[in-house]
């Protein structure tokens, strides 16, 4: 690697621990409540739908889960937040969930199942209106959220373009709305973004433009659910039955739509037409494929040689599928 890209990804490991060491909390809730039901704060954002129907509509407590939404800007937020206690459950992209178990004792033990070509789609590329290729990218700043995935994703998509990571500033920052703000003033160049409300709120930029999306490069979002060892170790039943939740919960979202489109603007004032959108483009299957895990593989591949992780691991040691097994047979991949 070249003293320079080393450079620019110790920026970005850097970023991210601030973002985590910003993150307050007072610890987590696990253990039973008077009804004997198990109690977890889980990590959530505020476009997803599936842990909010899950509790609206009477699916986490019909599975025995006494659950607490903590909202947060971005899912690694969410996963960050795991490290100081803030919650006991989180969902995230492959590159944060990987950081977080090379960091410690931490299990991926679902996939949510949607890293396909439609949702990749909905990751929109908005530049400066005075770009007109990615070529053009040279020499320009460009938005990541800390602690995601999406600096893999600029690496890949500039290498296709024939720009080098080392020719353009990544400019860390802590949400969508920040890059907003900084794409409109000027202060950066280009910001990959997700979602209906966030694309159209962006595509209103008179100062931006579209200019690809993320369904025309190789990656792939794999999104996965992580917690620590010691809290699955303890209560291994309660996340079968976390999981069984979760799949009626996404199950009940699709198939009503409208309703979903209700909550989702009654607890979050997401815009109706926003919800109906993004719905059948992320229906959560849990499980884990053999997709998921060359997904989880590549990337931690990637992660070592560029140095953000520092120590390599094996990654089935990382994994905990027995939960997803017993909740969805056939549904989980045997790990070699």
């Amino acid at each position: 690697m070249s003293k320079q890209r080393k450079t620019q990804w110790i920026a970005i490991i850097l970023s991210s621990i601030l973002a985590i060491s910003v993150i307050s909390g007072c610890g987590t809730a696990t253990g039973k409540d008077k009804e004997g039901k198990l109690k977890l704060k889980i990590a959530d954002i505020s476009t997803n739908t599936v842990f909010r129907v899950a509790k609206s509509k009477g699916f986490f407590n019909k599975h025995g889960i006494d659950a607490e939404l903590v909202n947060f800007a971005t899912p690694a937020e969410g996963v960050n937040s795991l490290f100081i206690k803030q919650v006991d459950v989180a969902f995230g992209a492959d590159f944060p969930l990987l950081n977080a178990v090379s960091k410690g004792d931490y299990t991926i033990f679902a996939s949510s199942g949607t890293a396909t070509d439609l949702s990749a789609s909905e990751w929109k590329l908005f530049v400066r209106k005075e770009i007109g290729s990615a070529a053009d990218l040279k020499g320009k700043k460009l938005s990541f959220s800390r602690g995601t995935f999406i600096p893999y994703l600029w690496d890949v998509y500039l290498a296709e373009n024939g720009v080098a990571l080392s020719d353009v500033e990544l400019i860390g920052q802590g949400g969508f709305d920040e890059a907003y703000v900084a794409l409109k003033k000027g202060e950066i160049d280009a910001a990959w973004v997700y979602g209906a409300v966030l694309n159209e709120k962006f595509g209103a930029l008179s100062e931006a433009k579209e200019l690809s999306d993320m369904s025309k490069t190789p990656v792939r979002l794999g999104t996965g659910l992580i917690a620590s060892n010691d809290i699955i170790s303890s209560n291994q039943k309660g996340f079968v039955n976390l999981l069984k939740a979760l799949d009626e919960a996404s199950a009940y979202a699709q198939t009503h739509p409208e309703e979903t489109a209700d909550l989702m603007y009654e607890e979050v004032k997401q815009p109706r037409e926003a919800t109906l959108k993004d719905l059948p483009k992320n229906p959560w299957n849990l499980g884990f494929t053999e997709q998921a895990y060359a997904g989880l593989q590549g990337q931690k591949e990637y992660m070592v040689a560029n140095g953000i992780i520092e120590k390599d691991f094996e990654l089935n040691d990382k994994l905990n599928l027995d939960l997803v097994r017993e909740a969805f047979p056939d549904r989980v991949i045997n790990l070699k």
